[in-house]
């Protein structure tokens, strides 16, 4: 079997080397049977690939020992999901997830979008293939995930963090949305070396974008949950060095989404579009790279290994050659249309994508600062959370504000007299609800209050935008209801955008309410003592002592009243691990969705005398966050439900687009033309 996956993934990298190199002598010279055997490799690369990631999959469910991955993260009484799941735990296995996807992601694109490719685009399969011969590379020759060894008695076990039911998805998430985001890069690539700097590239990529954006929003807000929950210290975000190289790429792609529909309705920002798919990917490329590399110290992130050469050398490699294309295809990409007037849609859009990359470049900055201060320095200087607190409200409120103001202006032009107009309304509301909110006691933090009331802002006027719409469809005929429903199915697009950004409003009240308004004490208990938080009493009852499958369990029992009231027990403690040998902090979480807030008990020390040290917290409003992951997938949802308006609309654009180049399309008579000229 591992002899079965070295041979997969050899021929996968054959393949692809094939593919690339005859996809661009078949694209340079306009051989469309080369072109189709070129395709057919990446496929069939898929399919090898696919083999190999298999062969791995089972000798993990399995515990093939002989296998050292599969010895370095499992153990036989590890249970199966975590087996399974330890295909991503570790570095070799996390990159043959990546190469995977990436081979079925690029030959998906390829195969659905094969006119386009076939007929505009023909570099896409050469690039395809030059990326995913680099994972390719790597597993054969740097970090193979089928070394094997003499068979040991057991394995060494998995990372006890990593042994949670969300690293089962928020790994696969993420890996979707980093890879996703290589679809758009590569048909942005392909149409700058091919010359088609048209829309056609956005339109054949524009779901592919949702959903891998959609796709590592959630996975974002799954690790976040992960962290909540797994490792013990009371808040959801920690501005990790991995969280934020997740983050970093989503802003971006959040930038490029809002700005292609510039590109799309008015032919404008074609060198902004390429920039902002350029930096995305490259930012994926370098979340990867931070956890793999294990750079810098980070829960997330694996031991240091000799792979962060090869990654920071491919990051080079592609953000050099996408800068010196994008600059050498200028004359191209200059559009003729120009921003009409700074008070308009296209304006806000733009204010907001550059709020947007700012906040992801100082991000970014602060990830990079230890790299940089101990290389110039010889010390590691780490960015601590005030830093990124501080920045997130100074960009990211300007940012909240444009997502109310944006839908109420005007395409091309608007004036102030119309602004006005349509903001009198949730203006109304926001100031209401930000004096209703002080008189309550959120005065107490400023920049919580100002989100709050920006807030109400931003919801006040989505929901402005769903009555106006359909109160007009209602109008015409029919049930609210139908209205409604209709209003959305019309218009998928920007009612689900609608959605999103209800939920964005709803996370950033629920970060506001655990930042701001949390409340924690550390105390140390013997049994039948209490302590008293924010209106909950725990009374210490004792400790009990458990085991699970591949660990032993310690508990400290707490009863719990809530204004005098019983309110049943809750259990905090500590797990130690058999195999791995280590020892994990099991949090007591207790939520009151009528109150809106978690009980979140740590118990992190058990003397020899019966007493624990516990920190009891609080959380108001956490579970909005949570909440936000939901409706944020549903708005995307909507957004990605395919609409047969929205196609003939498509259709009927291609067809513009080819008379405008000259007529019928020239590649649609069986040839690929070259891209020489």
């Amino acid at each position: 079997m591992p002899g079965l996956g070295r041979a997969a993934l050899a021929l996968a990298l054959v393949l692809l080397v094939y593919a690339m190199v005859v996809g661009s002598y078949a694209a340079w010279k306009g051989r469309r049977r080369l072109l189709e055997s070129a395709q057919s490799a990446l496929i069939a690369a898929a399919a090898a690939t696919a083999v190999a990631a298999a062969v791995l999959f089972l000798a993990l469910a399995f515990t093939d020992f002989s296998l050292r991955y599969v010895w370095e993260h499992t153990s036989r009484d590890l249970p199966l999901i975590y087996r399974v799941s330890s295909l991503w735990g570790g570095q070799e296995g996390s990159l043959l997830l990546w190469m995977l996807v990436l081979t079925i992601t690029a030959a998906a694109a390829i195969a659905l979008n094969r006119r386009l490719v076939t007929n505009v685009l023909p570099w896409a399969t050469p690039i395809f293939a030059a990326i995913a011969a680099f994972f390719a590379i790597v597993l054969v020759f740097v970090s193979t995930p089928f070394a094997t060894q003499a068979i040991p008695p057991d394995g060494l076990g998995l990372n006890p963090s990593l042994q949670n039911v969300y690293m089962a998805a928020h790994p696969p998430l993420l890996y979707l949305g980093y890879v996703g985001l290589t679809v758009p890069f590569v048909f942005a690539m392909a149409a700058l070396v091919s010359r088609h700097v048209d829309e056609r590239w956005i339109i054949a990529t524009r779901r592919w974008t949702l959903f891998a954006w959609t796709s590592l929003g959630f996975g974002i807000l799954l690790g976040a949950k992960w962290a909540y929950e797994e490792v013990g210290w009371g808040g959801w975000y920690a501005w990790d060095p991995v969280e934020n190289a997740a983050l970093m790429p989503w802003l971006v792609a959040t930038a490029f989404l809002h700005s292609v529909m510039i590109q799309e309705k008015k032919n404008m920002l074609r060198v902004w579009n390429v920039i902002l798919i350029s930096l995305t990917f490259s930012l994926a490329l370098f979340g990867t790279f931070l956890t793999r590399s294990g750079v810098l110290n980070s829960i997330h992130s694996f031991a240091e290994s000799s792979i962060g050469s090869w990654f920071l050398g491919f990051i080079a490699v592609v953000t050099i050659g996408s800068s010196l294309l994008i600059i050498s295809r200028l004359p191209q990409l200059r559009a003729r249309a120009k921003l009409e007037s700074m008070l308009s849609r296209e304006a806000a859009f733009l204010y907001n994508n550059l709020f947007l990359v700012a906040l992801a470049l100082t991000v970014l900055w602060g990830v990079a600062w230890p790299l940089v201060s101990e290389a110039i320095r010889g010390v590691a200087v780490t960015v601590g959370a005030p830093y990124y607190d501080f920045f997130a409200i100074i960009f990211g409120l300007p940012i909240v504000l444009l997502m109310g103001i944006a839908p109420l202006i005007a395409w091309r032009r608007s004036s102030w007299r119309s602004l006005r107009r349509q903001v009198v309304a949730p203006v109304g509301v926001a100031i209401v609800a930000g004096v209703l909110l002080a008189l309550g006691g959120a005065a107490s933090s400023v920049p919580a209050l100002v989100g709050y009331t920006f807030s109400a802002f931003v919801l006040s006027a989505i929901i402005l935008e769903f009555a106006r719409g359909t109160r007009a469809r209602h109008s015409k005929g029919g049930s609210w209801p139908g209205a409604f429903t209709g209003l959305v199915a019309r218009n998928r697009r920007r009612y689900g955008g609608y959605v999103v950004h209800a939920s964005i409003m709803l996370l950033l009240i629920g970060a506001a309410g655990v930042g701001a308004f949390s409340s924690s004490k550390l105390v140390q208990l013997s049994p039948g003592e209490a302590v008293a938080v924010k209106g909950y009493t725990l009374t210490y009852q004792g400790v009990e002592q458990g085991h699970t499958q591949n660990a032993t369990e310690v508990r400290a029992t707490f009863a719990v009243s809530r204004d005098g009231n019983e309110a049943g027990t809750i259990s905090a403690g500590r797990n130690r691990y058999f195999a791995e040998d280590q020892t994990s902090n099991e949090i007591g979480l207790r939520t009151d969705w009528l109150r809106g807030e978690d009980l979140f008990v740590i118990a992190d020390r058990f003397d020899p005398d019966g007493t624990v040290f516990v920190q009891v917290i609080v959380n108001p409003l956490v579970n909005l966050i949570w909440l936000a992951g939901i409706i944020f997938v549903l708005g995307s949802l909507i957004t990605l439900w395919p609409d047969a308006r929205e196609q003939r609309r498509i259709a009927e654009r291609l067809e513009a687009l080819a008379a405008f180049r000259g007529g019928t399309d020239p590649l649609a008579e069986g040839s690929v033309a070259p891209t020489t000229r």
